[in-house]
């Protein structure tokens, strides 16, 4: 068996407790290994990054991307914000998103001669995450100062639409053009279903919080993605849009960067890579009967990361998240957790069991921003650490999440008590190892004797089923 890969490191932020509280990770303790993806799917694109050549990958191919594209409109003495979303800055530490954004920033510039380019970084529930990503990766001087970070409760502005008015945060147009700078990773692919990905922070992290609720509390999963293109396709914000540049995200790394003026061409190439090499990693994860998840990484619970699968997916695995002829709502979202009641108890039949496949939660180091507490009551978890179980007891998001679980002096301890708990030794690790997964040695068994004929049903039967609900063919 293979030595774990390093995991991402600990970051220092107001979400999270002090790195140095972090005595162990999970992948340190006896009996675990890691299992590159392309072991797993030998049809995975290569990726540039993580690679020999760095970060300096990452900014070669976002020039080379941004060549194909138009720029002529944009004149030297217009105003240009580049629109960032948080997620980014957690995929893979956030290097290469940060080195992206920077590279467009100079692109445009030499291309246009064009000087005053702003970034507009938008945020989820954690309204100063951005804030501390521009500080981390000296974002706020490369822009000169004109690095900021919005949140959506900051002032709003009507954007007039096809279904009505829906309101957008004025920061984020109040510029000649903007540049819509992503990433096709899945991330929350129990809310928007791989519909319309691209176009998805148009309706959140750009979005004012009436309109992005429309995904938590008021239309729930899929239903709400018409509100994303109802104000991307609006006259307001098309007569701004100047293009979108992506990271190519994969479940190995990034494989490049993608750039187009025009959105929906982009969102049909990501969506085909969303369903087929995210889609493996899903269905693969679905078939695990049993196991102990470990949360690991510096983001919220249900942003931890394991082979580009964040924990909010995992424990939607027992359904295929892909599938739109699935009618009941997934194992979990905001929406989902509205058709429980009080004894915890769905109220209606439709609504799946969260993974019952996940037989303890070990919470070994995530942070708070997110509320968490459905995932609690509902999994046995144990929290590693006095110190991050009271940082939660502070987060008004999550004051009963520590509440229904108990805690452990550290992490080898807490391991222990679930092996012997839950009766089983396979282990899936969040911990956002790059290229591979880092897992116990009998989930690696396990993962590789299914991982074949998982590929083969997901393009044999699956994928092209998947693409043909989207409008997409292979």
């Amino acid at each position: 068996m293979r030595e774990p890969i390093k995991p991402i490191s600990p970051k220092k932020s107001q979400y999270g407790i002090d790195p140095a509280l972090l005595k162990t990770r999970v992948s340190d303790l006896p009996g675990m290994t890691s299992l590159p993806l392309k072991e797993l799917f030998p049809d995975l694109p290569d990726v540039i990054y993580p690679g020999d050549n760095g970060i300096e990958s990452i900014k070669k191919a976002t020039e080379k991307a941004l060549d194909k594209v138009d720029m002529s409109f944009i004149k030297p003495e217009h105003s240009v914000n580049i629109l960032a979303s948080h997620h980014g800055f957690t995929l893979l530490g956030g290097e290469a998103y940060a080195e992206m954004i920077k590279t467009i920033k100079d692109v445009i510039e030499r291309k246009t001669g064009c000087k005053n380019i702003r970034l507009r970084a938008g945020v989820g529930l954690r309204f100063r995450e951005t804030e501390e990503y521009i500080k981390r990766f000296g974002l706020d001087e490369y822009f000169n100062g004109k690095a900021i970070g919005v949140a959506p409760v900051d002032e709003g502005i009507p954007i007039e639409t096809e279904i009505g008015t829906l309101y957008g945060i004025k920061k984020v147009y109040d510029a000649d053009w903007i540049v819509h700078a992503h990433n096709s990773d899945v991330r929350e692919v129990h809310f928007h279903r791989q519909v319309d990905r691209a176009v998805k922070p148009f309706g959140m992290s750009y979005a004012r919080i009436e309109t992005r609720s429309t995904y938590h509390q008021n239309l729930g999963p899929r239903a709400a993605n018409f509100t994303a293109r109802a104000i991307f396709d609006s006259p307001f914000v098309q007569k701004k849009f100047a293009f979108a540049c992506f990271l190519t995200a994969l479940p190995n790394g990034i494989s490049g960067v993608d750039a187009d003026n025009n959105l929906y061409d982009l969102n049909e190439r990501i969506t085909k890579i969303g369903c087929r090499y995210y889609g493996k990693m899903m269905t693969l994860f679905g078939q695990i009967d049993e196991c102990i998840a470990a949360l690991d990484f510096p983001a919220p619970v249900v942003y931890v990361f394991s082979g580009g699968v964040i924990y909010a997916n995992f424990v939607g695995a027992n359904t295929d998240l892909y599938d739109l002829d699935n009618v009941p709502l997934p194992s979990y979202t905001w929406y989902t957790e509205s058709f429980y009641g009080k004894d915890g108890k769905p109220l209606i039949e439709d609504i799946p069991p969260l993974n019952p496949a996940i037989k303890m939660c070990i919470h070994n180091y995530a942070w708070t921003g997110y509320p968490c507490a459905f995932f609690s009551e509902h999994i046995p978890t144990v929290i590693v650490g006095r110190e991050q179980a009271e940082l939660f007891n502070r987060d008004p998001q999550n004051i009963n999440y520590a509440k229904h679980a108990v805690i452990a002096e550290d992490t080898e301890d807490a391991m222990n008590f679930a092996y012997r708990a839950t009766g089983t030794k396979k282990v899936v690790i969040f911990d956002g190892a790059p290229g591979g997964l880092n897992v116990s040695e009998e989930m690696a068994e396990f993962l590789l004797k299914k991982a074949p004929e998982v590929s083969e049903r997901v393009e044999e039967e699956l994928l092209p089923k998947w693409l043909r609900q989207r409008g997409i063919t292979i």
